[in-house]
């Protein structure tokens, strides 16, 4: 990361610190000590975004050459960095919806022709079992996720949004993504879910020194309840670092899972009145 790079980023967390300053007074936690721990988690959040650039550019070429089975093999790894950084996804609403959507989001469900992104293709491979018609989703994907890479440098972290985001992306693994409905054609949920937890996970760590000086107990209650969900996820661990596809989780686990993720989402609720953010 260049230094200018560096201060560019610095310099959008002063205009959205501002406003902060009004109930500073009030806060558990002064606007300052968040620069840090925020500007971190956006330099994390582009490395994630730099290495998905990457990876989907060789994703959509392997689709785009009518590769199916590499495709296949690529589509779960190169997801993992976009996961990773969906505690955010609310600060460019367009491009999730572009890049992330699935059927159920559509009027007209597989068969809408707004139905496109990494679920699009995801369905044709597995599903349709072809790459027909897939050369304008995959470059749309591309172009949609360079665009997110694009905006970053100005794109402003509220501290509210990254830690609220976090616990509302545990209440939706919990709610909706533990029934297998989000990669429903691949059944590969157990990847998104390692990413999922990894970018939370990298939320609180970096605040980490901030709520051990309001309430240790607290911290490590959390810290507490990811190791039970990243022990989970590691009994479906293949041998070449990828998991088992989705069906091979067995209900105690998926209700451990739900349950744990609630408490994590709970957490991580209760971090933002801790940290003067409501």
């Amino acid at each position: 990361m260049t230094v200018q790079f560096r201060r560019r980023f610095l310099a959008t967390f002063v205009a959205g610190f501002a406003g902060l300053y009004a109930v500073g007074a009030q806060a558990a936690v002064s606007p300052l000590e968040l620069v840090g721990p925020i500007s971190d988690y956006k330099l994390y959040v582009a490395q994630n975004v730099r290495k998905l650039a990457a990876d989907v550019r060789v994703f959509t070429a392997a689709v785009k050459a009518g590769d199916i089975e590499k495709a296949k093999k690529l589509y779960a790894p190169t997801r993992t960095s976009y996961e990773r950084v969906e505690p955010v996804a609310e600060l460019f609403t367009d491009l999730d919806q572009s890049i992330d959507s699935r059927a159920d989001d559509h009027e007209k469900a597989e068969k809408d022709p707004a139905f496109i992104g990494f679920h699009r293709i995801e369905y044709s491979l597995w599903t349709l079992k072809t790459t027909k018609d897939l050369n304008p989703v995959a470059d749309k994907l591309l172009a949609d996720v360079l665009e997110l890479q694009k905006r970053l440098g100005a794109l402003t972290f509220p501290p509210e949004k990254v830690v609220g985001g976090a616990a509302v992306l545990m209440e939706e693994v919990a709610a909706t993504k533990i029934s297998g409905e989000e990669n429903r054609y691949s059944h590969t949920d157990l990847w998104d879910f390692q990413s999922n937890f990894e970018g939370a996970y990298k939320i609180v760590e970096l605040l980490r020194p901030l709520v051990v000086k309001q309430d240790k107990a607290f911290a490590d209650k959390a810290d507490a309840n990811f190791k039970v969900v990243f022990d989970t996820l590691a009994k479906y661990r293949t041998t070449d670092g990828g998991f088992e596809t989705y069906s091979k989780l067995t209900d105690r686990d998926r209700k451990l899972l739900a349950g744990r993720v609630n408490t994590l989402a709970e957490d991580l609720s209760k971090l933002r009145g801790m940290l003067g953010l409501n």
